[in-house]
């Protein structure tokens, strides 16, 4: 079998043939990383759902790894390894109270009074493109919504999202080591430089945001220390956007590559919720969850994975299961029900899944409502490298006819959630 660079563009375009020929033949599959480390792919829907619930499998490597393999492990700068200290990359019980620090934030019913914002950005940004009768949904539409809220959340200006987002495609795109990482030094040191100074500007001036709330954060007796603290802004900044710039993207892509579920939805418009679903599913922004390594020898699907070995759980793959979803590469915007593991599973379950919805819901459902005749320019696609993320990095539409210029209808703020 003819083994893929998976982190690669080329790869991103179309992963899931190999994936499925994977599922049938190897469901527990062995790569070697751009950096030359050897990896495990696990594909089936079953699998995937039970490693991502397994405390046999680690986040924390430290937790993993014998004295003798962690002597092994590839080289990682310095400046890197404060970032490991955030809630995507230790286990209980220090998970389990960095995520009590900030649940609070995330939780649905918090997030719903993001709606009006949401709902007021998406009518901005969709008025703004009218008026030029073409945009790049990523850039001038799938980033600014989300960006601009995590940023109000923490405290970030507004203006600064392109910074950070700029800073993160670089670092989100890096190996876990190697030249790529080297590459991604000066974005990490212009990304932790911004951090600390956001933080040291919160705990002279505290403000009624969610820097300000982990600087003053104590739960049982323990406050985060300052790697902890500088960790968990930067995660925040990251994955409180990058999840859902992928999710409008993708979805959109879906939608325009399948017009007759565009139309659908656009004459169902309360169908959204179900739909932003099987978009999940479908085409979701994250190919794989995030590293694990097994503290014990494991078996998945009859083949042993070492103590210390790396997996990655393939989330594209596992909702494209054809044991778990009739005719899963069929896009169909009712399929219920639809258990897909988009989000992940377990304890490191994504926090901002309900955010992420809200946004995807609200931002999706406006630009179906609003832009009738929205087309796909003929320019080719280009796709995000790196491990874990598929994205677009660009995708560039033209409004034909949609009344650019003039006013369009105000789009009814549907219940959604």
């Amino acid at each position: 079998m003819t083994i893929p660079n998976i982190a690669s563009p080329e790869f991103k375009a179309d992963p899931y043939p190999f994936y499925a020929r994977l599922r049938a033949e190897s469901p527990v599959f062995r790569v070697g990383l751009p950096t030359r480390q050897p990896a495990w792919l696990i594909t089936r829907y079953d699998d995937v759902a039970t490693v991502l619930k397994d405390e046999r499998f680690a986040k924390d490597k430290g937790n993993a790894l014998s004295p003798e393999q962690a002597g092994k492990q590839p080289w990682v700068p310095d400046l890197f390894k404060p970032l490991a200290r955030n809630m995507l990359d230790v286990d209980p019980p220090d998970h389990t109270r960095l995520r009590q620090l900030v649940h609070k934030a995330f939780t649905p019913r918090l997030v719903e009074r993001l709606r009006e914002r949401v709902q007021s950005l998406t009518e901005e940004l969709i008025g703004a493109a009218e008026r030029r009768g073409r945009m790049d949904l990523i850039a001038d539409y799938a980033l600014p919504i989300p960006a601009t809220i995590i940023a109000e959340m923490l405290g970030v200006p507004a203006s600064d999202r392109h910074r950070f987002h700029r800073w993160s495609r670089v670092i989100v795109a890096s190996a876990p080591s190697g030249w790529t990482m080297v590459r991604a030094i000066p974005s990490a040191i212009a990304f932790l430089r911004y951090i600390h100074k956001l933080v040291k500007a919160r705990r002279s001036s505290p403000r009624d945001d969610l820097v300000t709330a982990l600087v003053q954060a104590e739960e049982e007796g323990a406050r985060l220390d300052e790697d902890e603290l500088v960790s968990m802004v930067f995660l925040l900044l990251i994955a409180g956007h990058e999840t859902t710039v992928n999710l409008i993207g993708n979805g959109m892509l879906a939608l325009l590559r399948h017009p007759d579920q565009m139309k659908r939805l656009r004459d169902e418009p309360g169908m959204i919720k179900v739909a932003v679903e099987e978009l999940l599913r479908f085409d979701g922004p994250l190919e794989t969850a995030t590293e694990r390594f097994a503290r014990e020898d494991v078996e998945v699907a009859g083949t042993i994975i070492r103590r210390g070995e790396l997996a990655y759980a393939v989330l594209a793959s596992a909702n494209r299961d054809e044991r778990q979803f009739s005719d899963p590469d069929r896009l169909d915007l009712s399929r219920e029900p639809n258990k897909h593991l988009a989000f992940g599973l377990g304890v490191h379950y994504c926090l901002g899944a309900p955010l992420a919805r809200l946004e995807g819901q609200i931002a999706i459902g406006a630009l179906v409502s609003r832009l009738p005749n929205i087309r796909m320019t003929r320019r080719p696609l280009r796709w995000r490298r790196g491990l874990v993320l598929r994205g677009l990095d660009a995708l560039p539409v033209e409004l034909a006819d949609s009344g650019f210029g003039r006013r369009a209808a105000r789009v009814p703020k549907a219940r959604v959630s």
